[in-house]
């Protein structure tokens, strides 16, 4: 390719806990090539979504804002009317297709249903891969909420490449995904300009389906355990596919690659998929406290790796607490794109990455329905949190040191009263803004944004 700006591919993984690599503390499964990614690049060990929740996560990932910034607060619903991320929210791939660049999307969407809200119309030139929360990995069926009264969606299929809708059954998704964005990067690196390719896997998110070829590779764990590791593999084998073929086409040296994932792991019911009530436990967040929906660490601290050869020194391990909004300002700067026209939330981190400058201290933030949190240095608070299964009581005010405690295990806020009173006056104003942004310019998106429909 002639034009020397870096292309830039995001990987992205579904429900995912921050254990669940092998370059992360896994020890019962192995996920060699996003080892390989982390071996040769910087690995994160306090890199954070900015939701413990599918569609806000997303919205911040892509607009490098605050989700309730972005417009996007709660799950969205899986019908085919389902209102989404709106057009005020630039997403990453408009700011770079104006830029000059070929982009592209395979995998799941989850950002609205609705004609308006769909990829093709946030910047992306191609697009593979299904609108709703999850779909059946097989017939690419939407199914959840079919049997419960009162929400008022049927089964509905939901695969579609470049807005329309397209019928590949039995055919594994993760396996599509793979396929779709080989596809694409052949085609974008063929118009000899730089490309952004957006791949966000549904797994290991429910239903848990994987191909007996994957099951195969680990028969000595349990049920759950084992396919959650399946997943993930079929996952990890797709991104070394992906890699590789950005190799044979001449582009890994001037390739700005991210991967993360965009919630903590479920505890959810139906990943079981046998009408079981008991919590789910196949994933795992490495210690961590909580999961997906709870914004203790469990729910919101994930893995984050960053390569990029020639410009981030491999072997890297950075404890710098940075999230997924701050993906939008580095690829920015990293591609020579002036990030004063776009409304932005997130730090670059380029300067970091690549010269080792430090970054200065911020708080980030978190909230969902009624939890609201914040981490500054090693600090975090946590307001009215959630956890499934915890045995006490969770203190409406939990205070924890990260640096020396980051299970959160102990609760500081009766001693350090000081910090607590800070940091809780920081989180509320954060909120409170959210809060009336959200009334103002967002006109208070009805309830359908929000529950948990995943």
């Amino acid at each position: 390719m002639s034009d020397s700006r870096p292309n830039v591919i995001v990987f992205l993984t579904d429900d995912q806990g921050y254990g669940d690599l092998s370059c992360m503390g896994a020890t019962d499964f192995r996920t060699p090539n996003l080892d390989r990614m982390a071996k040769e690049g910087m690995r994160f060990t306090d890199w954070y979504s900015n939701s413990p929740v599918c569609s806000p996560s997303r919205a911040a990932l892509l607009t490098g804002r605050y989700p309730g910034n972005a417009g996007i607060r709660g799950v969205l619903r899986g019908h085919r009317k389902t209102a989404g991320l709106p057009q005020s929210a630039t997403t990453l791939a408009t700011m770079l297709k104006n830029a000059g660049y070929g982009t592209a999307i395979a995998g799941k969407w989850h950002l609205g249903l609705g004609e308006e809200f769909r990829p093709q119309n946030h910047g992306f030139d191609r697009s593979f891969g299904f609108f709703a929360g999850n779909v059946d990995y097989y017939s690419h069926i939407f199914y959840y909420g079919a049997n419960q009264p009162g929400i008022g969606i049927n089964p509905t299929h939901d695969l579609w490449e470049d807005n329309e809708e397209v019928w590949l059954d039995g055919q594994y998704f993760t396996e599509l995904i793979a396929e779709k964005s080989i596809e694409y990067l052949r085609e974008m690196a063929a118009e000899d300009k730089p490309f952004f390719l957006y791949v966000p896997f549904s797994a290991p998110h429910y239903p848990m389906h994987a191909p007996r070829k994957y099951m195969n590779r680990f028969p000595d764990l349990p049920w759950d355990r084992r396919v959650m590791a399946a997943m993930i593999s079929a996952a990890d084998d797709a991104v070394g596919a992906i890699l590789d073929e950005v190799d044979r086409l001449g582009a890994a040296k001037n390739t700005f690659t991210f991967f993360t994932s965009d919630n903590g792991p479920s505890r959810e019911t139906r990943n079981w998929l046998d009408g079981t009530l008991d919590p789910y436990y196949g994933g795992t967040s490495g210690g961590l406290k909580g999961h997906k929906g709870s914004v203790f660490e469990g729910g919101i601290r994930l893995p984050g790796i960053m390569h990029w050869p020639g410009h981030i020194k491999g072997g890297e391990v950075s404890s710098q607490p940075c999230a997924n909004m701050d993906i939008v300002p580095t690829v920015l700067e990293a591609c020579g794109v002036d990030d004063r026209a776009y409304e932005i939330d997130g730090t670059s981190l380029l300067g970091y990455l690549t010269e080792g400058m430090s970054i200065s201290e911020r708080p980030i933030f978190w909230e969902w329905h009624g939890q609201t949190a914040v981490r500054r240095g090693k600090w975090k608070l946590v307001l009215n949190g959630s956890l499934i299964g915890h045995g006490e009581p969770v203190p409406e005010v939990h205070l924890s040191n990260l640096e020396v405690d980051r299970g959160e295990s102990a609760n500081l806020a009766d001693s350090e009263l000081k910090i607590t009173a800070e940091l809780t006056r920081l989180a509320l104003d954060w909120r409170s803004a959210i809060d009336k942004r959200w009334a103002e310019e967002y006109n208070a998106p009805d309830e359908e944004q929000r529950r948990i429909l995943t």
